[in-house]
């Protein structure tokens, strides 16, 4: 069916609105007519990792496509909404930009910010006056509970450190992750189903605090060592073949053993 809608060699956003329009209209795509916000929720989740990716990797070719992946579930929830009458597209970028130039008053005021430390110590003022946050409680709270648990666990460690609730060093934080993994051994002594996940719980966070004070990335850190555990798994595997033999048919003995040559080559 023709719609009515110019081909170009070039688009704009305003032609990504006016397709978006199109495909949810009452003549439009059935799949993209029956979405709601839930029902793409992970869409959104899937398409921002995959910019990430693009990010490490640095393939910039990858990243405008990403990038516009993304574009494109920020303008669907839009057209929802101004479906509903509630808000659109143009809404958003107006809120945006009252945000940015309220939060840049160096930039668009009368404020004095000679470095980033500076800027970051005025955001976090200004945003918690906006978002009603009075107490250092409350800030902690205000970390979205829907981000990936150690970045979020890290956001909320950053906060608290801010009102002077911090180890003097990272040997007091390693201490306490020690402290951590006895009792998390305790509860696997009792066969403390319920303890045991609240004691491992306890492990990680105190990992990601352990990994703040270095001034490391917990969420990189972990990237990093299951990229490495999938090589050093495949050079298992490998050597395992070279030698005839399948992993599961090896023993747990064989198996460690063909480990460590494995972790001698990556």
């Amino acid at each position: 069916m023709k719609v009515d809608f110019e081909i170009k060699d070039r688009y704009t956003i305003a032609d990504l609105l006016r397709i978006m329009e199109l495909l949810r209209s009452e003549n439009g795509c059935p799949w993209d007519r029956e979405q709601d916000h839930r029902s793409i929720r992970n869409n959104f989740i899937e398409e921002t990792y995959e910019v990430v990716e693009a990010i490490d990797t640095g393939d910039k070719t990858l990243m405008e496509e990403e990038l516009g992946d993304v574009l494109l579930q920020v303008v669907f929830h839009a057209q929802m909404e101004r479906e509903q009458g509630s808000f659109d597209f143009d809404d958003v970028c107006d809120g945006i930009c009252k945000k940015l130039i309220h939060r840049h008053p160096h930039i668009f005021g009368d404020v004095t910010a000679e470095d980033s430390g500076t800027v970051l110590r005025n955001w976090d003022a200004i945003k918690k006056e906006e978002k009603s946050q009075t107490t250092a409680a409350s800030t902690l709270e205000g970390v979205s509970r829907a981000l990936p648990a150690l970045m979020r666990s890290c956001k909320v460690q950053k906060r608290a450190a801010r009102t002077g609730f911090e180890y003097p060093d990272v040997r007091g934080a390693l201490e306490d992750l020690k402290s951590e993994i006895a009792e998390l051994e305790q509860a696997m002594d009792a066969a403390d189903e319920e303890n045991m996940m609240e004691e491992l719980g306890d492990v990680l966070f105190s990992s990601v605090n352990v990994g703040r004070m270095l001034h490391l990335d917990p969420e990189e850190a972990l990237y990093r060592s299951t990229d490495k555990f999938i090589r050093r798994f495949t050079a298992m595997e490998q050597l395992a073949t070279d030698s005839n033999l399948r992993l599961e048919a090896c023993s747990i003995d064989k198996l460690n053993d063909i480990w460590k040559d494995a972790k001698k080559k990556v």
